[in-house]
This record gives structure tokens, sequence and C-alpha cells, in this order.
């Protein structure tokens, strides 16, 4: 194998888009426990390098790991309860006999929400709270903003902060100093969630590493509106008002995933303040998420470049405004991260100026390939080394479902472009049942020249539309509640990708 193969083949790698809500575990949540471990061994027996995730951030109203009320905090609803327990912390008493939720393919957030602070609560009561990490990590401070929001949001029955009393709402220092010292507990077992997190989350990513997995993390542009960053440095991050209320919304004119916009409603940046000291916040945020992950995918990215807003009263995202972003002079001094730019949508020659720049990999999809457009840049036979490909994202269907809602005419124009993209990377084109079908795209995206595909794990076992993710612009039930079993975990299917992977060197 002459040097330039071996450069090439440890540039190309294959993974796998599984939420950490979506891994098995007994608690009606994926968690940092058991099944996390078992999913990585998965990886491993299939020659997987890396596993994507979505945000770690904590859900709210809607469960979207999108809209959070933090930009770094970390969901305490994936604490494993096992693993406390190990460590003295629990007993299995409390724990075990908790009815979570009678479909173990759905997480209900309702009872998380419910049931598992106190739980963690008893956890934290036996905290030795002279320990000498727990005191380092209370003196590092990171988290005590969200322990404090969130002990405010419990005071205020979970309302949004804009609803809350003076001088709380408007963040009055001496108030919320008084505040502080006597709810020192509640803002102690916030900061617990945190630690513990972390705890679990580095003995996850360090076990993953010695299996040679990379952990893909994934942060989110925006925060919620109400959210601890709109709510105490509303004068320094945002376009708000000294009310902290929003006259320009965040979303994304029509595209292929809704007709009528997504209308997301977060604030949006001041990026002309922000600029006054460097993007500060922005840089060391992603600093903080490589303490974290080892590669990180940055959605909506386009946002640097110009982002779309929409005035208040608007009920869809069909009218709205472009307005400039801070472009390329936001990652000055980022280089040595690998960042993944989310580059999907309207993307116009600007958007691929600030691609060329930054040198990030952009992202394609297989699914958006399928359109009619024979030039399509989506199409496997048409990527180049520096991009991420996709079967499809968190926010599409699942490569059955997408087939299945086919109409006839509709089913034969996409079998004639799927032949026609084999035929194009020669790989085979099996189509006699559905499970053969999903096979030949996974394989597709595989042979193609894009250093890095990613499969979600509903692809690589060929579910159909009842394992989708998120709807965009919808609030269901259904939405980020999917979750696999340990039966899904099929050896046949790790060795299938091994072959792929072995095949097409990644």
């Amino acid at each position: 194998m002459n040097k330039e193969t071996t450069e090439e083949k440890a540039n190309r790698k294959a993974g796998v888009l599984m939420p950490v809500s979506s891994l098995p575990s007994p608690f009606g949540i994926g968690t940092l426990g058991e099944g996390a471990y078992a999913f990585v061994d998965w990886l491993f027996d299939a020659g997987i390098k890396v596993w994507q995730v979505l945000p770690l951030l904590p859900t709210s109203y809607g469960d979207s790991p999108y809209q959070s009320c933090a930009s770094d905090a970390l969901n305490y609803y994936f604490i494993d309860f096992a693993l406390l327990e190990e460590e003295g912390l629990l007993e299995k008493a409390e724990y075990e006999s908790v009815d979570w939720n009678a479909d173990e393919r759905r997480v209900d957030y309702g009872k998380q929400f419910a049931l598992k602070t106190e739980i963690l609560k008893k956890a934290f009561s036996r905290l030795d709270k002279t320990d000498a990490d727990w005191l380092a990590f209370l003196r590092e401070g990171r988290y005590r903003d969200f322990a404090l929001f969130m002990t405010l949001k419990r005071k205020f029955s979970y309302r949004s902060w804009l609803e809350w009393d003076e001088p709380y709402k408007n963040a009055d220092k001496k108030a919320l100093q008084t505040f502080a010292r006597k709810n020192a507990e509640e803002i102690g077992f916030w900061q617990f969630t945190q630690y513990i997190f972390l705890k679990q989350w580095n003995a996850l990513k360090d076990y993953a590493h010695a299996k040679g997995v990379e952990i893909m993390g994934d942060m989110p542009i925006y925060v919620s509106a109400d959210s601890v960053e709109s709510w105490k440095y509303r004068k320094d991050l945002f376009m708000l008002d000294e009310e902290g209320n929003i006259s320009l919304r965040a979303g994304v004119p029509p595209d292929a995933f809704s007709e009528e916009g997504q209308l997301w409603g977060n604030p949006v940046y001041d990026w002309d303040k922000m600029k006054q000291n460097g993007y500060r916040w922005w840089k060391e945020r992603i600093d903080y998420a490589f303490t974290l992950f080892d590669i990180l995918r940055i959605d909506h990215f386009r946002g640097f470049d110009r982002f779309f807003v929409v005035e208040k009263g608007e009920e869809t995202a069909k009218n709205g405004k472009w307005l400039d972003g801070p472009g390329a002079e936001l990652f000055e001094g980022l280089e040595k991260y690998p960042i993944v730019a989310e580059d999907l949508g309207m993307i116009d020659e600007s958007v691929r100026a600030l691609m060329r720049k930054t040198g990030y990999p952009g992202m394609k999809v297989l699914l958006f390939s399928f359109d009619g457009n024979p030039t399509s840049e989506h199409k496997p036979s048409t990527y180049q080394e520096n991009i991420v490909a996709y079967t499809g994202t968190h926010d599409n269907d699942t490569l059955k479902g997408y087939i299945e809602s086919l109409d006839e005419t509709a089913r034969i124009a996409f079998e004639r472009e799927f032949e026609e993209e084999c035929l194009k990377l020669e790989t085979p084109y099996i189509t006699e049942t559905l499970d053969d079908e999903c096979q030949s795209a996974v394989e597709l995206v595989f042979a193609s020249k894009a250093n890095l595909v990613i499969v979600p794990m509903h692809d690589i076992l060929c579910f159909g539309n009842e394992a989708r993710l998120n709807a965009p612009s919808t609030l269901s039930a259904n939405n980020w509640s999917f979750r696999f079993t340990v039966k899904d975990l099929k050896r046949r299917k790790a060795a299938w990708l091994k072959e792929l992977v072995e095949k097409y060197n990644r």
C-alpha cells in the first residue's frame, strides 16, 4: 500500500448517528450507563469510528435539544441510576420499580420531568460534600448560572423568566445574592446534576476512545428565549429590549423541510455588540464543547453568514428578512478544531465563500438527491472528500419511511435515479425488498469520496416512519422520543457494516 493510499484511508471514516436519548436503558430514556457502553461495543464490532450524538442540552417545552434553557448545560435525564448505585449514592429500591413508560419505544418526557429530580435528590443527599473533586467543581463555577436559573424556575412554577416577579426577572444582583444564600441547597443540587453527568460522560468517552471510537457532538446555533443567557445576558448577547422582549425571531424561510418555513422563535444575536470583544462568548462556547467531544457539528452554519429573522406577530416564517452575520471572523483562532458545518437549506455564493474561508466540511444528504435534478450536489457520485455524507439527518424521514411515502410515479423516478447513482459508483443495486433497498442506499454513501459518512441507526436497521426522530415545524409526542432496544443491536448488522468499512477503506 503506497503512502497516498495509507493517508487516504486514514481520512476515510464511517459513523452512526445515535442520540443518547434513543439508547436502550431501563430508565425511560437513554442514559450514560450500560446501554451506552453496549452501543460503543457494537460500534467497535462494526468497525465504526465515529458516534454522532445530538445536543446533550436540557430540554423543555417541545422536548427539542435544539431549544434548550442553556447553551452548555447537560441533560440530567441522561444520568444513569445504576452507576449512582455503584457509587453508593442510590439504593436499587429507590429507582427500579418506577414506571417510566409502558411503551419501551418512546420517551415519556412528562414522567422524566416529574420523577427524575426526586430520585437524583436522594443521590445528592448522600454526596460527600467535602470531596475534593466536588469542591473543585464548585470553585470552577461553570454551571452556577444554570443552577440559579433552575432554582428560580422551580420557585416560579417553571414559568418563563419573562413572567417572574421583579427584581428576579431583571436579574438584580443584590436580589440574586440574597436568593442564592437562602436557596444554597437547591442550587447545589442543580450543580450536582452537572457534576455527575460530567463524571459519567467522561468515563464513557474514555471507554469509547479505548475502542477507537470518536464522539461527534452537535451545537445548536441559538438558545431558547427562555434560557439562562437570554435572562441574564440579554444586554450583552441578543437583540432584545430592556425587558427582554423579542421583536426579531430566528427561523428559516420555506425549504425542503417545510413549505411555510420554520419559525423557531429564538432570540437572535447582536453580532455588532459581540464583535466588540472578539466574539468571546462564542469562542469560549466552542472551546468548551471540545472538552466534551472530538468533533463538533454546528447547526445552521449559514446563520454566521446571513441569518433570517421574522418580526413579532408573524405566524409563519414565510415573511422575513436576511441580516448579516459575523462571517469567518468569528472562527479566527479556532482552526485547530475539527468542526463540521451544517450547510443545508438555502445556500448561496456568500455561504459558499464562508465555507471556503473556514475550510470546514459541509454536509450532503442522500435523501435530498432524488428530486429530479441531475446536477444535484446531494448525489453521491458528486461528493468530494471534504464533506460529511448522510443518508438522512435527524430531521428527515427514515430511508424506508421516505420510500414508502412515494406514490407510484415518484417511486418510479426514485428507482431510476437510485439505479443511475449505483451504476456511477459501481455499487450493488438490489431492490427486491425494502431492507435490500436501504442497504443499497447505505452502501452508496459508503462508496462515495466523502471522508466521513454518517448513517442514522434507524437507516442501518431499515426502520420505517415510526422511527423518525423529528418532523420539523410540528409539535408531537413522536418528536425526539423514539428509542432503540437491546435487541436492535444485532450482531449481523454489525458484521454487515464491518464488511462495508473494509470494502470502502473506512
